[in-house]
């Protein structure tokens, strides 16, 4: 098939479905009106900001950075506010237990990571054992982070997000701990497969199928709560985040179950299938959960709606429409049908329309309050993790262009550029709706306020340190590979500054970590200052109000 006639077929289908979207809201088949995007708030609460990482002095100086926002005046509804901290109180020991999971993990993967990070520049350290080579090292880390930390972290957050947007409790939620313990048991004993060097060999579907019908059914029975609710619903209108977070629970299993079938995938089949995963679990599972915390807490930190409620569903289709078959153009060179990855391509220059809608959303809602990330950790996770979206998602689509593939292809490049995107925007998104959950789930607030700020910049600098170092060793290192004037190893040899840069930007991000694991256990073990103050509802209703 002539790959001008497959380029022209994927533009025209994209500009098509872009018109079939915009006349669906012209015919009012979707909420266009400014009400959607308040549907997160109680009646008279916009206007009233919501950041429980804050104390009550920093609670009065970010409600004071926004200007007093919009009808400040007006008292929010009570009975509502009664309603949300049941459905938080519904989902409480779930969400706690899912944390607590998410944070061993990040331990773990954390680890891993720093030690493959160092093995590049010092090949002969901790070589005495075979699961601390760097093949299996790299692996331990790349699973504990896809299957422990982010799904962890990110489904955490949805069983807290949607009985809240539902305005119910949830409900079953005992199905989802019983799939919370099995896809844990899982993932312990596809880590040591993986240590003990038994592996299916793909990049991202390391584990052995067999294990993996364990993450299927507790993947299953994680998802029956959300879907019992959401079927159960005391709403009429889905805000976006319930859009994006209910996908991500269909693609997930979608994409789990056809890319580990045994047997169904052969040969140059099997490498396709391998990255067309690989690239829509970051873009179809884990973005879709940070997108829609960012189109949550966002707002409701500040307490004003989102600028735009139509462009937050220009982003969510977009992303439907554009991203399935991104991953393609990560087979540039390689033995695959051309037009395939032409139209990798095509779509992944595509996804610059949601990814721009997305970002002049944030900014226009944060527009003239930036003044606020000076007191919001939860805003300051969460907005740094936006703009990381934004550079990352921009940054893939140039780098699937064939002329910029042929310099960052099998290069620390790409690397630099994946941690970024799931790292600098998904972690950080996660992170800052961890800050704003925990008190809510907990009753009791963050002890120490300022290892928030700590966890922050060590984390911020850390990626950038991690980021420039890998970009700019990695465009050398494709630049050097290409003149055939210089051996293979010159290419090696020209990276080993920057792979040492990285390796001190992953030091401060792990101990980044350290500092919010510790935090997070002073919390959760009720230890340092007891705090109390307006930020936790549910000890207001014990005292018998609502302030």
């Amino acid at each position: 098939m002539d790959t001008a006639f497959i380029l022209l077929s994927a533009f025209v289908l994209s500009f098509v479905a872009l018109l079939v979207f915009i006349w669906s809201q012209s015919q009012g088949l979707f909420d266009r009106r400014a009400s959607g995007a308040e549907i997160i708030f109680a009646p008279g609460e916009i206007g009233h900001i919501e950041e429980p990482a804050v104390s009550r002095q920093q609670q009065g100086q970010l409600q004071s950075a926004m200007e007093a926002g919009v009808r400040s005046g007006t008292q929010a509804d009570a009975q509502s506010l009664l309603d949300r901290a049941q459905a938080d109180a519904s989902t409480a020991p779930l969400v706690l237990f899912l944390f607590c999971c998410a944070v061993v993990w990040l331990l773990v993967a954390s680890a891993a990571g720093l030690t493959a990070s160092v093995k590049l520049h010092e090949p002969d350290w901790l070589v005495q054992q075979a699961w601390l080579t760097f093949g299996r090292i790299r692996t331990l880390h790349l699973n504990a982070v896809a299957y422990g930390w982010a799904p962890m972290a990110g489904l955490g957050i949805a069983m807290f997000v949607i009985p809240r947007l539902l305005k119910r409790p949830l409900m079953g939620a005992r199905y989802a701990m019983l799939g919370a313990v099995l896809w844990n048991a899982a993932l312990i004993t596809g880590l040591g497969s993986v240590a003990v060097g038994i592996s299916d060999g793909m990049e991202w579907l390391e584990i052995p199928w067999q294990i993996d019908l364990l993450f299927a059914a507790g993947g299953a029975l994680m998802a029956m709560p959300l879907i019992y609710t959401l079927v159960n619903r005391r709403v009429e209108h889905l805000y976006v985040s319930v859009w994006y977070m209910a996908c991500a629970l269909f693609w997930l299993p979608v994409l789990f179950i056809v890319a580990k079938i045994p047997g169904l995938h052969q040969g140059v089949q099997q490498a396709a299938v391998n990255w067309w995963f690989g690239h829509n679990v970051l873009g179809l599972f884990y973005t879709p959960l940070a997108l829609a915390s960012v189109y949550y807490f966002l707002p409701k930190v500040i307490g004003r709606p989102i600028q735009s409620y139509n462009l937050s569903l220009l982003g969510f289709w977009g992303l439907a429409f554009f991203y399935g078959q991104v991953g393609g153009h990560h087979l540039i060179g390689g033995p695959v049908p051309q037009w395939m990855v032409t139209l990798s391509i095509v779509q992944s220059m595509m996804m610059i329309i949601p990814v721009l809608a997305f970002t002049v959303n944030q900014y226009q809602t944060l527009q003239g309050n930036l003044r606020a990330l000076r007191y919001s950790p939860t805003l300051r996770f969460i907005g740094v993790g936006g703009l990381m979206y934004t550079v990352s998602s921009i940054q893939g689509s140039f780098e699937a262009l064939r002329s910029m593939n042929a310099v960052t292809h099998f290069t620390h490049y790409t690397v630099g550029h994946a941690h970024l995107g799931l790292y600098g925007f998904v972690s950080f998104v996660f992170f800052g709706a961890m800050y704003f959950v925990l008190p809510r789930i907990t009753a009791r607030e963050w002890p120490y306020p300022r290892l928030i700020s700590v966890h922050f910049w060590l984390a911020f600098i850390g990626i950038g340190i991690y980021f420039v170092s890998l970009t700019v060793g990695g465009w050398l290192q494709g630049s050097a590979m290409l003149d055939a004037k210089q051996s293979f190893m010159s290419s090696v040899a020209i990276t080993l500054p920057y792979l040492r840069g990285r390796s001190v930007g992953g030091g401060l991000m792990v101990l980044s970590h350290l500092v919010f694991a510790w935090h997070f256990m002073s919390l959760v073990l009720q230890r340092g200052p007891q705090r109390q103050g307006a930020a936790v509802l549910s000890v207001q209703w014990q005292k018998g109000g609502v302030q």
